[in-house]
């Protein structure tokens, strides 16, 4: 079925987002609203991944929590332990990781850790729905013998 890459290929036209621990909540979310997403990686001054900022975050750890997203770093409200996976990880191996962590991103390191991409449940059921496609066109290719 594929691995996580084959995802990332397909999502190269969009630009990786992430912010820094010492970034306000309020510039971070305003960054999430600008860009139409959900989620942003958080990197350190050395380009490490060091937590996942979300919306869950921000109704949790903010808004439930009554604390002002002008004085509230990210640092202080990300989540981070960060479920991560490789660009060679399958599709399937994805999908349970999704499902065993109840998390809607997921970002995708290399053998050093740096950070590669990150995928997210819709990328993941946008490849299995654009996949079924091309399968049931070759099945109706084949049974209508124009192979």
């Amino acid at each position: 079925m594929g691995s996580v890459s084959d995802i990332l290929n397909e999502k190269q036209k969009h630009s990786l987002h992430s912010t820094h621990p010492h970034e306000t909540v309020l510039a971070a979310t305003q960054k999430m609203n600008e860009h139409s997403i959900g989620a942003l990686l958080v990197i350190n001054d050395e380009e490490n991944l060091v937590g996942i900022f979300t919306e869950r975050d921000v109704l949790r750890r903010v808004v439930a929590a009554e604390r002002a997203p002008s004085s509230v770093h990210v640092g202080e409200v990300m989540t981070r332990e960060v479920a991560c996976c490789r660009p060679e990880t399958s599709i399937d191996d994805a999908r349970s990781i999704f499902r065993q962590h109840r998390i809607r991103h997921l970002p995708v390191v290399d053998g050093s850790g740096k950070v590669q991409g990150l995928i997210s449940i819709g990328d993941l059921n946008a490849h299995h729905s654009n996949h079924q496609e091309v399968t049931i066109h070759f099945l109706n290719e084949y049974m209508l013998g124009h192979t």
